[in-house]
C-alpha cells in the first residue's frame, strides 16, 4: 500500500492518522492480550472524519487547486480500468508521433460502445517524463481528433476526461503547430455529429483542457479545477510573483461551484469525503453511474436537436453582464474633450 501524501493544509489530519497507525501497530503486537485499543482507535477515527469534513467544507480556491493536483488522485487510466470494459488503446496521429500525454481508444461503458479519450499524467517520475506530466503536444491533440473522427465515422459517442495543467509550451510544440492543433480541435468538436461527454477529473488548464472539452455536456468533479491559466501563471503575469498564486486562484473562479454558477459546467459530481484520492473505488462507482445516465440521455436526442443544443451551449459561454451605469452622451463628450486637451499639451 502506497504511503499517504498529505497536503500543506492537512497537517492536523496527518497527526491524527499517525496516532491511529501507531495504535493499530500496538494492537497487532499485543494480539491475544487483555489490553485492547480498539475503542481508542474508533474514537480517533471519528475525530479524523469530523476534521476532514470541516476542512474540506471550507476549502479555499487555492487549496482546491492543490487537491486537484494531488499525486494520488485517480487519473484517466485508473478510471478506464475501473469504469470501462474492453478498452483497446489506439496510438499515433498518423502524421508525426504518438503523444502519450493523451490516451484514447475504443471501449464499452455498460452496454454502450464509446470512444474514450483523456489526459494521462503518470505516477512514477519515469512515466511522468514519458507522458510529459499530462501536457500534450500537437501530435497529442491530432491523435485525439483522429479518434473523434473515427467515432463520428462509426456513430459512436465520445467520452473525454480532462486532467492537464495545459498544453505543452515548448519550442518544438510551437514549431509543429500547437495553437493550430488546439484550434482545429475546438472547431471540429463543435461540429461532431455524435454525442460528446466531457468530465474534468483533475486540473483543467487553459486551451490544453478546452481542446478536449467542447462537448454537449461538461461535468466536473467536486474538487477539480478549470481555468484559463494556472494560479501560478496568472500571479506571475499580474503581480510578477508566483507566490501570489492563492490570490490569483481566488480571482480566477476556478472551482466547480463557481463555474456551475456561471453556466460553464453543467453538472458537479460529489467526491468522497476528503477527495477522490481517499476512496478511488467509491469515486469510480459514482462517476460510472453518472456517465451512463448522461450518455443514455444524450443518445436519445435527435441529431439536429443535439447539434442545436451544443451550439447554444457554446454561445452562452460568451455571456457577460455590465455592472454600473453606462456612460451618458454628455460624459462621453467630456472624456473626448479631455483627450483633446491632453493631446494639445
Amino acid at each position: 500500500m502506497a504511503k499517504k501524501v498529505f497536503l500543506e493544509f492537512e497537517h492536523d489530519i496527518e497527526a491524527l492518522e499517525k496516532k491511529i497507525d501507531d495504535l493499530r501497530e500496538l494492537d497487532e503486537s499485543e494480539a491475544g492480550h487483555a489490553v485492547s485499543v480498539a475503542s481508542e482507535i474508533a474514537s480517533l477515527q471519528a475525530k479524523e472524519d469530523e476534521l476532514v469534513k470541516k476542512i474540506y467544507a471550507e476549502l479555499t480556491p487555492w487549496q482546491c487547486s492543490l487537491v486537484a493536483r494531488h499525486p494520488q488522485r485517480p487519473y484517466t487510466l485508473d478510471y478506464i480500468d475501473a469504469i470501462f470494459t474492453d478498452f483497446h488503446e489506439l496510438h499515433g496521429d498518423r502524421a508525426f508521433a504518438d503523444d502519450e500525454a493523451i490516451v484514447g481508444g475504443l471501449a464499452r461503458l455498460a452496454d454502450i460502445n464509446v470512444v474514450m479519450i483523456g489526459n494521462q499524467k503518470g505516477r512514477t517520475l519515469k512515466e511522468r517524463s514519458r507522458r510529459n506530466f499530462g501536457m500534450a503536444k500537437p501530435e497529442g491533440y491530432r491523435k485525439a481528433l483522429r479518434l473523434m473522427k473515427l467515432a463520428e465515422k462509426f456513430d459512436l459517442p465520445v467520452v473525454t476526461f480532462v486532467d492537464t495543467p495545459g498544453a505543452y509550451p515548448g519550442i518544438d510544440a510551437e514549431q509543429r503547430g500547437q495553437s493550430e492543433a488546439i484550434g482545429r480541435n475546438l472547431f471540429e468538436m463543435a461540429g461532431l455529429k455524435v454525442p460528446v461527454l466531457t468530465c474534468i477529473i483533475g486540473e483543467g488548464g487553459s486551451g490544453g483542457a478546452l481542446a478536449l472539452a467542447v462537448a454537449d455536456m461538461v461535468m466536473m468533479l467536486q474538487y477539480a479545477t478549470y481555468s484559463v491559466i494556472s494560479p501560478e501563471g496568472c500571479a506571475s503575469i499580474l503581480w510578477k510573483d508566483a507566490a501570489q498564486a492563492p490570490r490569483a486562484a481566488e480571482a480566477l473562479a476556478l472551482t466547480a461551484d463557481r463555474l456551475s454558477q456561471f453556466g460553464l459546467v453543467d453538472r458537479v459530481i460529489s467526491e468522497p469525503l476528503g477527495g477522490a484520492h481517499r476512496d478511488p473505488k467509491l469515486m469510480a462507482t459514482s462517476l460510472r453511474q453518472v456517465l451512463i445516465d448522461e450518455l443514455r440521455a444524450l443518445l436519445k436526442l435527435p441529431l439536429n436537436t443535439l447539434m442545436e443544443r451544443r451550439s447554444e451551449r457554446l454561445r452562452r459561454m460568451g455571456d457577460f453582464e455590465v455592472v454600473g451605469e453606462p456612460a451618458t452622451a454628455a460624459k462621453s463628450d467630456e472624456v473626448e474633450d479631455a483627450h483633446e486637451v491632453n493631446a494639445a499639451k
